[in-house]
């Protein structure tokens, strides 16, 4: 029986795609074996979901080449295997044709776009990369395309959405998802009426050339700061991968945000280079779209007036801080070159909310203030912590600390910058994964400490620091959450425990005044399954 593949997000009906049209896209592969008739009906890399008529792609990985799993690809009905020449040493004879090729990820990406219908010309595409912003102004961009009426779907962090619903899947806690199952994914909209897409598009993505095969009509750069060094090891390769998205094979339009170092290096390198349009944003500097002021609006919100190539425009909008201002002019300058006018989009981005971003957490009467930031790198909790600054008159307390198995040279840093901007800080467990939480905690400690001007505090596992945090905080104070924003688990060694900040601190709350908080799964009950 095959399996059940429902979950996957693949188009309901696709169609053959032939043998001679696939080996163009591959580049004429190698190929031992005859190719059957019927031609190819799926890709995936992984043998546990291929469906009837696929080719199964076998990569090399860390501990095991994909190869090694082609006859139970086979035995599940894939119809042939691409694969790499070290993988073609592993696989016997398995009486399906195997096509070998010299980098079998950019092959699969491409392949991967023919077989599903090239779905992203079916679409208008947005695409944003950077360190940080890049959940906000997916989902700023989303907005003010529902305002003008149309109908999109969404790709990122915080998961797979269309027309503003969520999509049922089981997906993985990348951003981006592997090139088989983003360009069905792209076709699964397209069919059900997505007249747009956008997507946030990750470093690992566009190094392991995830979204070849995909074209943007505009994508955007964010900013870039210290993240992934445990993957890229070096900034400078960790620029280059965020760069390859702003290539004429990738992209029509670039909007660069330019007061950020590299972002001004990646405008010259665009310039530079024809093929691809660029579009400039800015608080601080010339540009094609420039803030000329902003100021606060009810503790939680902005009011900018901003420069744009059709005049002046003030844009109320319902996110705080410069760093969200920054995000509504890249989302506004994405959609007017994607041809949207500005009184049909506004709306949108004056309305929109992002779950777990600068989120508000109401728990009850005589409270603090509490928000909900997802910012786990330097850059982003000293945005976090300016923009809760400006919105509490009373003390600012902020609770976060750093996952383990990641870059632990931002550990100290982010510490640092916390003591800079608040007044109590709070270290805690993030996701410690196999890392013991102690040390993750000092290092966060220490880089805390050195920096002064705070009171720092180790608080401890998570929900005794939340605790911790909200028993010193008066009414009239902010507490600041941050590290994990919208994400219901916590990884520890190898189990995913149930845990949500936001439901938490309503918790802790009730108990510190005796009332009985939201239901939740037990302290360490594991919800991996």
């Amino acid at each position: 029986m095959s399996p059940d593949t429902s979950h996957l997000l693949r188009p309901a009906t696709v169609g053959t795609t032939p043998w001679e049209q696939l080996e163009e896209v591959l580049g004429h592969p190698r190929i031992h074996g005859e190719l059957p008739g019927r031609g190819v009906r799926g890709i995936t890399l992984d043998s546990r979901q291929v469906s009837a008529g696929d080719l199964y792609v076998g990569l090399p990985g860390t501990r095991f080449h994909g190869a090694s799993f082609a006859a139970a690809a086979v035995a599940a009905g894939a119809c042939a295997v691409l694969t790499d020449p070290r993988g073609e040493a592993l696989i016997d004879d398995q009486g399906v044709p195997v096509l070998v090729v010299a980098d079998p990820r950019v092959a699969m990406a491409r392949a991967s776009a023919l077989i599903f219908g090239e779905p992203t010309r079916r679409m208008t595409m947005y695409g944003i990369t950077g360190t940080n912003g890049k959940t906000t102004t997916a989902f700023l961009v989303e907005a003010g395309l529902r305002a003008a009426g149309l109908r999109a779907g969404t790709i990122g962090t915080i998961g797979y959405r269309l027309d503003g619903r969520p999509l049922p899947s089981a997906r993985t806690t990348i951003t981006t998802p592997e090139a088989p199952d983003l360009q069905a994914l792209f076709a699964t909209m397209a069919d059900a009426g997505a007249t747009d897409t956008v997507m946030e598009v990750s470093s690992h993505a566009l190094a392991m050339h995830r979204v070849d095969g995909t074209r943007f009509d505009v994508a955007a750069f964010t900013n870039l700061g210290r993240d992934h060094l445990d993957y890229h090891k070096t900034m400078e390769a960790y620029f280059q991968a965020k760069a390859r998205l702003f290539t004429p094979e990738l992209t029509r339009a670039a909007v660069v945000n330019v007061d950020d170092e590299y972002g001004r290096r990646l405008a010259e390198i665009i310039r530079a280079e024809d093929g691809v349009e660029l579009i400039t944003t800015s608080v601080d500097a010339a540009s094609d779209y420039r803030v000329a002021s902003w100021q606060a609006r009810g503790g939680l919100g902005s009011i900018v007036q901003v420069e744009t190539p059709s005049g002046l425009r003030e844009l109320p909008l319902s996110l705080p801080g410069e760093f969200n201002v920054r995000n509504a002019v890249m989302a506004l300058a994405m959609l007017e070159r994607a041809g949207h006018g500005f009184d049909d989009v506004a709306p949108g981005l004056a309305q929109a909310q992002v779950p777990g971003r600068m989120e508000r957490v109401d728990i009850g009467p005589g409270a603090p203030e509490v928000l909900v930031d997802f910012a786990h790198t330097p850059q982003a909790i000293g945005s976090a912590l300016a923009a809760a600054r400006t919105a509490t008159a009373g003390r600012l307390i902020a609770v976060l600390g750093a996952g383990g198995d990641r870059d632990s040279a931002k550990r100290g840093p982010m510490g640092g910058v916390a003591a800079e901007h608040a007044d109590v800080v709070v270290v805690t467990d993030d996701n410690p994964r196999t890392e013991d939480p102690q040390t993750i905690r000092a290092a966060v400690l220490a880089g805390a400490r050195e920096r002064g001007g705070a009171e720092v505090v180790d608080g401890g596992d998570r929900r005794t620091a939340i605790r911790e945090a909200l028993a010193m905080a008066g009414d009239t104070d902010l507490v600041a959450v941050l590290g994990k924003g919208h994400e219901t688990g916590q990884l520890v060694g190898d189990r995913v425990l149930e845990f949500d900040d936001r439901v938490v601190t309503g918790q802790e709350w009730a108990r510190l005044h005796g009332s009985p908080g939201p239901a939740q799964a037990q302290d360490g009950e594991d919800i991996t399954a």
